[in-house]
């Protein structure tokens, strides 16, 4: 059986419908739940990160991707420095309520060392290795 499409564009418009998502998420101790963001027409996974209650909110209500830096400790805005924006398109939760799917439309690269997707090491020779090439320079995008 086929996956079901979304049933509505995103943002998703109903505050009701956001709210039934956001109580059927398992949240960490931290408040905190993952999210795996997956590139929506070619499957090509980009990259994971964090979302609180604010964050997925935030991303359900806008349709841009929101996470939460548990670094800053602060929302972020996927794209508000580099301007590699991601705009959701689906939003899936998993089976236990505690992970999350977003496919999404990458405008650019995903990860912050230029490169399309954060998993580019891998084993090669016995050696961890980059297996892939920056797209970007990390330096124009973040302005470092």
């Amino acid at each position: 059986m086929p996956d079901t499409p979304p049933a509505t564009d995103t943002p998703v418009a109903d505050p009701a419908a956001r709210a039934r998502l956001l109580d059927a998420v398992r949240f960490d101790a931290h408040g905190l739940v993952a999210c795996i963001a997956q590139q929506h027409d070619s499957g090509e996974v980009l990259m994971m990160a964090w979302m609180n209650r604010a964050a997925l909110a935030e991303t359900l209500a806008t349709g841009r991707v929101t996470y939460w830096s548990r670094s800053r400790g602060a929302l972020w805005r996927k794209g508000e420095t580099s301007g590699q924006v991601q705009h959701l398109v689906d939003l899936r939760l998993d089976c236990d309520g505690d992970t999350l799917l977003a496919l999404v439309d990458q405008t650019g690269v995903a990860c912050h060392t230029g490169r399309r997707n954060c998993f580019f090491q891998a084993l090669r020779d016995g050696q961890l290795t980059a297996i892939t090439q920056p797209l970007a320079d990390p330096a124009k995008l973040y302005g470092g």
